[in-house]
């Protein structure tokens, strides 16, 4: 049965993640159309709006140093960087708390939805959980524990879902989503730091608060250029769900919010596999074999995902309909709109971490400035033309922008393979 295994490690290591990532994403795929059938589109928005500020803070739990975690050569120093980000996690969270307590009517206001605002109170646990399980995530890619990380995917998936369902079918409406989500979090969180716990991985005699300064130092570009790349990013991500739901409806949320679900997400967490090993090739291979690594990468996804991005926007209207039902039509459509722009997405998803091994995060800070402010702008001022148009627009603009990021990856990478000849 041998001859069935990869040779390759990186193979190995990508397919015992996608495994994992398979089984997770076949759960929630699968109960969706139970879901559309015990939620409504306005349930479906209001739980966008929620995951949309959540994301911002959720962003800034670690102050990016979860990265840093993978770099230094002696696990000394990555256990001391573990407990930094766990220490600004807890801080981050509580200043969450304070500011959602004393400004929720203010946050409530500006979203223009009423609905949210007993849900804000949940914001700060979704940073806690967020924050705690990057952390030991990042220690658990460093140690290769990959069979562990794929188990940890199952298990949040599993949690949410029975949640989903439970709730859903209970008449809980939006709460059924906001709270299977916080305690899918949660869940995993605890998990993984038990298991590291337990198998000594993360060793408390090892921590030493000059040692956390050190590191603090040493990895201070993380937070100066990798977090506000990361902020722009999310701001992005949660001003065109906001946007959306001001502009047009909140059941125009909840429609666009399943179709990049059910699209982007299964692709976004294999492509988080992808990116989780690709960044320990690159972390630990010399500069001038990147451009080869690189290219590689690049033809291998293609290949790969190509025929599924194709088949997605041919067939994506009716198949929504069949599955969802009928009122989920729309989210087909849109979801055929997205697909250029999710599939150059899946292709660039993990060169963000190629800049971080070259030390040049500000170039990723530039492109992903671009990267938000586009389409922000197509909805502040083409709103008018109507919510079909604008999405086409934006998924056409965004797709030019990820190529000349491959371009970008491509000459730098390229660049370093000269220097090393």
């Amino acid at each position: 049965m041998h001859i069935f295994k990869p040779k390759s490690e990186f193979t190995r290591n990508v397919l015992t993640l996608m495994t994992g990532t398979t089984i997770a994403q076949a759960i929630p795929i699968a109960i969706s159309p139970i879901l559309t059938r015990i939620y409504t589109p306005e349930d479906f928005g209001i739980f966008a709006l929620y995951i949309s500020i959540a994301s911002i803070l959720s962003l800034i739990a670690t102050g990016r140093y979860e990265l840093a975690i993978m770099l230094p050569t002696k696990d000394k120093d990555a256990v001391n960087i573990v407990a930094l980000s766990l220490f600004i996690s807890f801080f981050v969270s509580f200043i969450a708390l304070l500011i959602v307590s004393i400004f929720n009517t203010q946050i409530t206001s500006l979203l223009g939805n009423p609905d949210i605002s007993s849900w804000l109170y949940f914001i700060p646990l979704t940073v806690l959980f967020t924050g705690i399980y990057q952390s030991f995530n990042y220690w658990s890619n460093r140690k290769k524990e990959y069979k562990r990380l794929a188990t940890s995917k199952v298990i949040q998936s599993t949690t949410t879902a029975t949640t989903n369902l439970s709730m859903g079918f209970a008449g809980f409406g939006s709460s059924g989503l906001v709270l299977a989500s916080v305690l899918g979090q949660g869940v995993v969180a605890s998990f993984l730091a038990q298991r590291v716990y337990k198998e000594g991985l993360y060793r408390l005699k090892d921590i030493e608060t000059i040692k956390i300064l050190v590191m603090l130092k040493k990895y201070k570009k993380l937070p100066l250029f990798n977090l506000p790349n990361a902020l722009i990013d999310g701001i992005r991500v949660s001003g065109i769900s906001i946007l959306i739901a001001k502009n047009f409806t909140t059941a125009s949320l909840g429609q666009f919010s399943l179709a990049w679900k059910i699209v982007q997400t299964p692709t976004a967490l294999i492509g988080s596999s992808l990116s989780q090993v690709f960044f320990q090739k690159i972390a630990t291979a010399k500069r001038a074999d990147l451009y080869l690594i690189v290219t590689k990468f690049l033809l291998k996804s293609t290949l790969i995902s190509l025929p599924i991005f194709l088949f997605i926007y041919i067939c994506a209207e009716d198949i929504f309909a069949i599955v969802f039902g009928q009122e989920w039509r729309l989210a087909g459509e849109i979801a055929s709109l997205l697909s250029p722009w999710i599939f150059f997405n899946f292709l660039t998803a993990p060169m963000g971490n190629l800049f971080i091994v070259l030390n040049r995060q500000e170039i990723v800070l530039v492109v992903s400035l671009f990267y938000m402010l586009v389409p922000l702008m197509i909805l502040l001022t083409l709103h008018q033309f109507g919510f079909i148009y604008v999405l086409g627009l934006i998924s056409f603009a965004m797709s030019i922008i990820l190529l000349l990021y491959i371009g970008l990856v491509l000459i730098y990478t390229h660049k370093e393979q000269s220097n090393g000849l």
